[in-house]
């Protein structure tokens, strides 16, 4: 499946090598990760990941295949 998480502000490219599964785009001041999520430990991970670096987290949603 595919994902999309918003995040708040811009990512520094050092913040975006933290997940290197996932492509972004910065979008008027929020950085969107998306790509193929494999499972949902996966996913919960990813959070895990976003919360331990302090980010903010706006929106998470599936993306159309």
């Amino acid at each position: 499946m595919r994902y999309e998480i918003r995040v708040d502000g811009e990512l520094t490219e050092t913040l975006a090598k933290a997940f290197p599964e996932l492509d972004h785009v910065v979008v008027s001041g929020h950085t969107i990760l998306f790509g193929r999520i494999l499972d949902e430990a996966h996913l919960y991970g990813l959070l895990a990941r976003c919360q331990s670096l302090g980010l903010r987290i706006l929106e998470l949603r599936q993306a159309p295949r």
